[in-house]
């Protein structure tokens, strides 16, 4: 039975990294008509058209944008193999996707400690909210992330790896916050949909009857803090984060109750882990000991 080679598929990437068949061509040093015909091939191979001409030049059509994506797990898998056949040792690029929160409070010195062990990885980190995250490691093009709960992916395999503790924190003149209908019609600052803390807030919020008059979006806790610092409005974040940014003294924190407040994050992949991830798994056993491995069914 055929199957697509690795070939095709390298030269199909390098068409899409050059823009066209010409700098493919030099790039590979091969003759333009060589490349146009090893595209055709692999079109007519899976009987679909994976690029769109728009004058001069060439555009992936949807079915091209998915075949880029498992082409580029594919040679990266390829890659590594021979690195780690040839080294014993994870090698090549590793792109981790990580929530802000975590990236700014936990991962230094697991990443400090996983470099130091295995110096053949380049580690790409991308952040994101936990929607956008586990979007990207469905589509491949990140092999795993840290995400929070809640969320629902039973496609994916998880390990529990850190627990935080939630608050809610308002500008330093608001004394007292016992329930959420305390906060009247005030501003919720928050990230944009898809960051699995804004639902927690947004479901005590909801359990009140309490709609924010306003709700403004920031891509930072850096932001969001001084937003709240200055009276703008209200927010929710771990612990952790405000003691990262040695922001604890800037803004007035309030207890969430228990099922609201104590939140689990998770290291997400697809499929069988690869040498690079298998050693993060290591070193998170070791700077994280109270991690639960199992495969999430839904959270």
């Amino acid at each position: 039975m055929r199957t697509i080679d690795l070939e095709s598929l390298a030269i199909f990437r390098t068409v899409v990294e050059e823009g066209g068949v010409i700098r493919a061509a030099e790039k590979l040093h091969r003759v333009p008509s060589n490349v146009t015909t090893r595209i055709r091939q692999l079109e007519d191979y899976l009987g679909v058209r994976l690029f769109r001409k728009e004058g001069r030049s060439l555009t992936l059509s949807s079915e091209g944008e998915m075949l880029l994506n498992y082409a580029l797990r594919l040679l990266r898998l390829a890659d590594e193999t021979v690195n780690a056949l040839r080294s014993g040792k994870p090698q090549g690029t590793f792109r981790l996707g990580s929530l802000e929160s975590t990236a700014g409070s936990r991962l230094a010195p697991i990443l400090s400690r996983y470099h130091a062990e295995h110096p053949g990885v380049v580690v790409e980190l991308v952040t994101g909210t936990t929607g956008a995250l586990i979007n990207r490691v469905m589509q491949y093009e990140i092999e795993a992330a840290f995400v929070s709960e809640p969320f629902t992916a039973p496609e994916l395999e998880s390990t529990v790896v850190f627990r935080e503790e939630l608050v809610l924190v308002t500008s330093k003149e608001v004394r007292s916050v016992r329930t959420a209908r305390d906060l009247g019609r005030s501003t919720m600052i928050a990230f944009a949909h898809g960051c699995s803390y804004r639902k927690r807030l947004e479901d005590w919020l909801g359990g009140d009857n309490v709609m924010p008059e306003h709700v403004l979006e920031f891509g930072s806790y850096q932001g969001m803090i001084a937003c709240v610092a200055a009276g703008t409005g209200f927010a929710i974040m771990p612990k952790s984060v405000l003691a990262a940014l040695h922001a604890t003294g800037k803004v007035s924190q309030h207890p969430l109750p228990e099922r609201f407040a104590t939140n689990r994050t998770h290291l997400v992949w697809r499929g069988e882990r690869s040498l690079a991830l298998d050693r993060l798994v290591e070193v998170l056993a070791l700077e994280a000991p109270g991690a639960e491995e199992g495969v999430l069914i839904a959270a």
